[in-house]
């Protein structure tokens, strides 16, 4: 039986969207009245009931005809597997004397097949019933010559949603593949100025300051005329000018000042910066010349370069080292002195199957994602191996070229919460 929801998104206070969704007896609870319930021997079939009865072993009791088989899914201290009890008019039967399979079939189309051997009082199911435990079921017996057959529908974790509900509320998917998970080192250093890219300007001969057309901070062209001075000398007024294009970092000059030797302006060219990160004793086996770095200011800019020189010398008493990454800043976003975070790029892995980490959710006691088929969503269980903080790994719980979501997540995921169902076989 499906069943309406109401699902209402709010974020910062405001409502986003509201609309009725349909989980299919999710969040981990078995829609026994969710598909066929019937069993036939040698004669017609009779119909079980919606609600499948309980056993004495706590699993799901299927009768006919005065047999009856009992399915469990038993999970403690092993991984799930089936466990079934064979009765004949109340009566215990010899497991040897039942022979029984159990077909899964899954929303993605793969059966699990599953066959039985005596053990002990009981059949036991040959293979372990992995995540999620939401299929379609047939059991298929025989004994004393005459075979008997249910089926019934056993979901959890699932639910629908129409398409259009679903982009209205901004569910995103992707399929899920091969990824490069990267690892990486948090570094923190200073933006410098190139040495290369500095010009000190001073005066041609020694004089008094004229006047002063330059400002501190001015962007200047090669030519532009800085200040006039009277030379000493000669009595004549001459242009004080720009040796190159930049910013003006410095100026040390007012009108009316004798000149001597000393620099006037300081003037750098910013088209081009370094960023000197600092790396410190434990983490320079790890750091090489060559590698990506990303460099993002304290306002949350973000450049990108590779650690163009690293110090063979210790410079500091923190006793680290320099690793330097040379930028483009055309723009001038980067300024002498300003600090930085650098990400390098220590490691790269790439990986057969991975998925985005904003795609994982909690459910149970597992780290999930929602996988996608139409307008039905479904969990999955995952075991992962490698992660950073983009990417993670999978190693098992997810086939490869699957559909997932990626954007909105949680939606999927408080929706298949709101059924409030247990997770029950």
């Amino acid at each position: 039986m499906i069943r309406s929801y109401l699902l209402t998104v709010l974020t910062a206070g405001v409502l986003l969207s509201t609309w009725p969704l349909q989980p299919v007896l999710a969040a981990g609870g078995h829609a026994d009245d969710a598909g066929e319930h019937e069993a036939h021997g040698d004669e017609a079939a009779t119909v079980i009931p919606a609600e499948i009865p309980k056993g004495p072993h706590g699993g799901k009791l299927f009768a006919q005809d005065g047999f009856a088989i009992e399915l469990a899914l038993y999970e403690t201290g092993v991984p799930p597997e089936f466990h079934a009890y064979a009765t004949q008019d109340g009566h215990p039967l010899a497991p040897e004397a039942v022979e029984l399979t159990v077909e899964l079939t899954r929303i993605d189309g793969q059966v699990d097949h599953f066959s039985f051997k005596p053990l002990k009082d009981f059949l036991r199911g040959q293979g372990v019933v992995s995540e999620p435990h939401s299929f379609d079921v047939a059991i298929e017996a025989r004994h004393a010559g005459k075979s008997y057959r249910w089926t019934y529908a056993s979901y959890e974790g699932r639910t629908e949603i129409p398409a259009e509900l679903a982009q209205e509320a901004g569910i995103v998917t992707e399929i899920a593949g091969p990824a490069v998970i990267t690892e990486t080192l948090n570094l923190t250093g200073r933006v410098q100025s190139d040495p290369a890219r500095i010009a000190q300007v001073r005066a041609r001969f020694p004089g008094v300051v004229q006047n002063v057309t330059a400002r501190l901070g001015e962007r200047v062209q090669a030519g532009s005329v800085l200040a006039r001075i009277q030379s000493n000398e000669s009595l004549q007024t001459y242009a004080l000018t720009a040796p190159i294009d930049g910013v003006i970092l410095r100026r040390d000059i007012q009108p009316g000042m004798a000149t001597g030797d000393e620099p006037l302006f300081v003037i750098a060219d910013l088209s081009q910066v370094w960023v000197e990160l600092d790396v410190f004793a434990r983490q320079i086996s790890q750091v090489k010349t060559g590698q990506a770095v990303r460099i993002e200011t304290l306002d949350g800019k973000v450049f990108s370069g590779r650690i163009d020189w690293l110090a063979s010398l210790v410079l500091h008493a923190s006793q680290s080292i320099q690793a330097r990454v040379i930028l483009d800043n055309p723009e001038g976003q980067l300024r002498p002195g300003q600090f930085v975070r650098g990400q390098v790029t220590v490691a790269e892995h790439p990986v057969e199957l991975a998925v985005r980490q904003s795609a994982i959710q909690g459910f149970r006691d597992f780290q999930v994602v929602f996988a996608r088929f139409k307008e039905t969503y479904e969990v999955r269980m995952l075991e992962f191996g490698k992660r950073n903080s983009e990417w993670a790994e999978v190693i098992g719980g997810l086939r490869p070229g699957t559909e997932y979501v990626t954007g909105n997540s949680y939606l999927i995921k408080a929706d298949i919460d709101k059924s409030g169902a247990s997770h029950d076989h």
